[in-house]
């Protein structure tokens, strides 16, 4: 069974998540990618063992952030600031189908990786930018990361309760949300070039993909000049609320407010069918009205079984509802590991691990991490010799220039 991008060569220059991790996604379709770093140095991404008092460092002394975002890579070390350096690139581009960066426009520029100057080599590639805040305005040539992207778009007053301060979601969020875009504006130009026989520059930034995964908060503050309330759990509408279990666990259930039906149902599920005629909730307005006494009464409710029975009762009435896990519950999760939405992976390095795995199914194609992120150029002969075709004594010879 083929992969979807089996044949397809992609060569990135980026450090960091945004832009490698939208590589990395294009590797689990099955492309060929060729990372470009720095001799000697290579993705800033590889010597991050910690970040504030998250520990990143592996057995080895490996990152995991690198693992995670350089999976199916291989890696070449070539210096563009010399001229030799860039005349290896430019043979590569040749050959290739995409070129990805995420590094800012004026070192692209003054490395001449830019696009002007690799679609005279090659017409027909896909020049894809990722940037911190996008192609024009004031901050065009600033750099961002994730918390940047989180507090620029909104999202930091998106999550939290009224009253608390902004709020950062962990990291690496918004820098997902880009790689996933950053892939995405791939396979679309790809798909064009198909089409219409034309390649081209696409560019997508870590602001523009925050601002999209936000989209019913934009369009609500765009047309409705409100900004979406922080959700406060003690008076919230009841039925789209979270709550904690007998076991200490929590569960969080989202009912549709398009039918009575779920009320009338909710109650008999709950053992508590006397609640349905309560004028305090027999309506939805109502049940609004009165939020914060119907939060406490399910609270002392959910307190009195387990989440496992909550539920398997919830789910025999088809009552949406599920666990509020940790991320290191999730693996306990059966529908999360029979879905193969966390699969095993055999690391040369590792063993046996268990990672996230693709988020889509294909009747006729497939798409899986399939190699671990690379050492530091190692595979910088392997592609100079059998895709740039230098011999053994030139590339010998680059190598005591410092070239690679």
């Amino acid at each position: 069974m083929n992969q979807a991008l089996q044949g397809i060569r992609v060569l990135e220059l980026g450090m960091f998540q945004a832009g490698p991790g939208a590589t990395a996604i294009l590797g689990d379709l099955g492309a060929e990618v060729i990372k470009i770093e720095q001799p000697g140095v290579g993705d800033p991404v590889r010597r991050l063992k910690r970040v504030s008092n998250i520990i990143l460092q592996i057995p080895g002394g490996h990152s995991l952030w690198h693992e995670a975002v350089n999976r199916n890579k291989k890696s070449v070390t070539i210096d563009l600031n010399q001229e030799k350096g860039r005349e290896i690139a430019y043979r590569l581009v040749r050959k290739s189908d995409v070129f990805l960066t995420s590094l800012r426009r004026t070192a692209v520029e003054k490395m001449k990786m830019d696009y002007p100057v690799l679609s005279q080599l090659n017409p027909r590639l896909i020049y894809a930018w990722v940037s911190g805040f996008g192609p024009e305005g004031p901050d065009r040539n600033q750099g961002a990361f994730d918390y940047q992207g989180q507090g620029r778009s909104g999202l930091m007053f998106s999550v939290g309760e009224p009253q608390m301060p902004p709020l950062v979601s962990q990291l690496g969020i918004i820098d997902q949300a880009t790689s996933i875009m950053g892939s995405h504006e791939v396979l679309t130009a790809l798909l064009m070039r198909e089409r219409f026989g034309v390649g081209q520059e696409v560019h997508v930034s870590i602001l523009s993909s925050a601002l999209y995964l936000l989209y019913l908060n934009m369009v609500i503050a765009l047309i409705g000049g409100v900004d979406v309330p922080r959700h406060r759990r003690s008076t919230e509408y009841a039925l789209r609320n979270y709550y904690l279990c007998a076991d200490d666990k929590w569960l969080v259930m989202t009912l549709p407010q398009t039918s009575e039906k779920y009320w009338q149902t909710l109650c008999l599920a709950l053992g508590r069918p006397e609640l349905e005629k309560d004028a305090r909730f027999e309506t939805d307005v109502r049940r609004y009205e009165n939020a914060a006494a119907l939060v406490a009464i399910f609270d002392e409710i959910f307190a009195a079984r387990s989440r496992r029975e909550w539920l398997r009762i919830l789910a025999e009435h088809d009552l949406p509802a599920s666990p509020v896990n940790k991320m290191t519950e999730l693996t306990g999760d059966d529908q999360i590991m029979q879905n193969k939405y966390i699969v095993d992976f055999n690391h040369p390095r590792l063993g046996r691990i268990k990672i996230p795995g693709y988020p889509v199914h294909f009747s006729q194609s497939w798409a899986q991490t399939r190699s671990a992120a690379p050492q530091l150029g190692e595979h910088t002969e392997e592609i100079l010799r059998e895709l740039a075709g230098y011999s053994a004594a030139e590339i010998a010879q680059l190598k005591a220039e410092g070239v690679i």
